[in-house]
């Protein structure tokens, strides 16, 4: 097959006129050549670190969302569905991204569970990372979020980074806010990539000291304009993720809007296009085509170099978007799972105080970050109780894996006024996860996620509304686009109750990942990710 149209060629740096000729699956030929074609022709993006699991989606439909947006590959850490099913999650990842035309790249989840803070559903150690390592498709140690662990020689962290040395297989890192020493020494261990990085010069120190920079772009964290402007000089050793991306966000864009944006600051294509399609192929080792003779046959047809509108995506020679459709088919899956405990009473969520002063969750709009408030305690009738007025709002975390009673919190700046949201999707372990105004309407939420064996909500003393995640309790059975249509609905409910957050259930899933500072809540307590211990709710 042949195809005309301006040929970007990011290695070279130059943009012509020519024709590209490929066949069962990989380029023949790229030549020069007149034609009067107007589009673009250049290599697939790539998003370098993504939780597939976070759209909600499973592979197969994830990758017919991701192709009309010009993305042909990610690199995906499997480790949410891990944190619920163990390796057989990770193998159902695999087995079900291999059913589609697209390069799903994942690795061996690092940090499962991601604490021992936490209960979550599986355990995966030293030993199963050396099996999952051994197999030429898992490409890398996804990230390590365990930094303590690395500063402090943890034997079971420092054997699985072993590992991943022996089968010569690149390590992500996950490290908030760490600079200095400490950073010197988690990189020293063989870490090579960190996408946690929320301000230039925490970036900076990283790059100088010879890591690659992930530039974050997801449905929760928003760390582009904070990063950019290192792009510039240090191109060479950054790439392009959305680490979490809700189905409602993937419908309208991915790794192409990071593009058109970088763009639109005026920088150059090529060194853009090098962070999204090059970097990533390089530093995994990837089987994804850079637009070369002899390459997969992995490229994108666009209507301009600003925008980057896609008119065509092809994988392996196959075409999978064409002008607005997409020729990707839905492919048949089991529906694994592992969700055990009972329907919760509203005594439950009572918690008996006579105190003055409380610690509080402040939720960061865009953020994964968090600070730790003290603020003044509402109590009636004996218990802590929401303050819808002062926006102090009580969260619960409530064990999914077994009959335990819920961990109890409080939290700022999800602003809801009347009802309550929760979620099953609660990083890293996926417990149930609620927020609300009233324990009456936290107990409605988490019992209605609890009958749905999984599932995001809103309910109101009037409405009740849930995206059900029959999958692992974190992904939906149905296609993209019913999924994001379903969760948009519910984004809107969460508003009307409101909340003023941009992506109130992202920020939400992320408010029980003890591994990101500064104050959070786990199913089995209020935890401070500074100092890595349990603190206390009253002062």
């Amino acid at each position: 097959m042949k195809l005309q149209g301006n040929i970007v060629d990011i290695q070279n740096k130059r943009i012509y006129k020519g024709e590209v000729t490929f066949e069962n699956g990989n380029i023949v030929s790229i030549i020069e050549k007149e034609h009067h074609v107007n589009h673009f022709i250049l290599p697939g993006f790539i998003d370098a670190h993504i939780h597939i699991e976070s759209s909600m989606l499973v592979p197969s439909e994830f990758a017919k969302l991701a192709v009309t947006h010009g993305t042909v590959a990610t690199v995906s850490d499997p480790h949410e569905i891990a944190n619920v099913l163990g390796v057989d999650g990770v193998h159902f990842m695999m087995e079900n991204g291999k059913q589609v035309p697209f390069k799903f790249n994942f690795g061996a989840p690092s940090c499962v569970p991601a604490t021992t803070f936490e209960s979550a559903g599986a355990v995966i150690d030293s030993e199963a990372i050396k099996t999952l390592l051994e197999n030429p498709d898992i490409k890398y140690l996804t990230e390590m979020m365990n930094y303590p662990g690395v500063l402090f020689d943890d034997d079971e962290v420092l054997k699985k980074i072993a590992w991943a040395k022996h089968y010569n297989k690149p390590i992500d890192g996950h490290a908030p806010g760490l600079m200095g020493d400490n950073l010197s020494k988690y990189i020293s261990a063989g870490i090579s990539t960190d996408h946690e990085s929320f301000t230039y010069e925490e970036a900076l120190e990283k790059l100088q000291k010879g890591m690659k920079i992930l530039i974050r772009e997801g449905s929760a964290a928003k760390n582009f304009e904070a990063l950019i402007d290192l792009l510039p000089e240090h191109f060479e050793h950054m790439m392009f993720c959305s680490d979490d991306k809700h189905p409602d966000d993937l419908i309208v864009s991915h790794i192409n809007a990071l593009c058109a944006k970088a763009i639109a600051k005026g920088m150059d294509v090529f060194k853009v296009l090098q962070v999204a399609c090059v970097n990533p192929i390089k530093h995994y080792n990837l089987d994804v085509g850079l637009l070369q003779e002899g390459d997969s046959a992995d490229f994108i047809v666009v209507e301009d170099l600003i925008h980057f509108k896609t008119i065509q995506a092809y994988i392996a020679g196959e075409l999978v978007f064409d002008k607005c459709k997409n020729l990707i088919k839905s492919v048949p899956f089991k529906r694994p799972n592992n969700f055990k405990t009972n329907k919760k009473q509203v005594s439950d969520f009572k918690v008996p105080s006579s105190a003055k002063k409380i610690r509080v969750i402040e939720a960061m709009e865009g953020q994964l970050v968090t600070n730790e408030l003290i603020e003044n305690a509402t109590i009636e009738n004996g218990h802590l109780i929401s303050n819808a007025e002062t926006d102090i709002l009580k969260i619960a975390v409530v064990n999914r894996y077994q009959d335990e009673k819920p961990a109890i919190g409080f939290i700022k700046n999800f602003g809801l006024k009347i009802g309550a949201i929760a979620s099953s999707v609660a990083h890293d372990s996926h417990n149930i996860i609620a927020v609300g105004v009233s324990d009456d309407a936290i107990c409605k939420a988490v019992n209605l996620v609890i009958e749905h064996q999984g599932g995001i909500c809103a309910v109101s003393d009037s409405e009740e509304k849930i995206l059900p995640l029959p999958v692992a309790g974190i992904m939906s059975d149905m296609d993209g686009k019913s999924v994001g249509q379903e969760y948009a609905a519910l984004d809107k409910m969460a508003k009307q109750l409101g909340s003023k957050l941009n992506a109130p259930y992202m920020t939400l899933s992320f408010m029980a990942l003890l591994v990101i500072p500064s104050l959070k809540l786990s199913d089995k307590g209020l935890f401070n990710g500074n100092d890595f211990k349990f603190v206390a709710l009253e002062m």
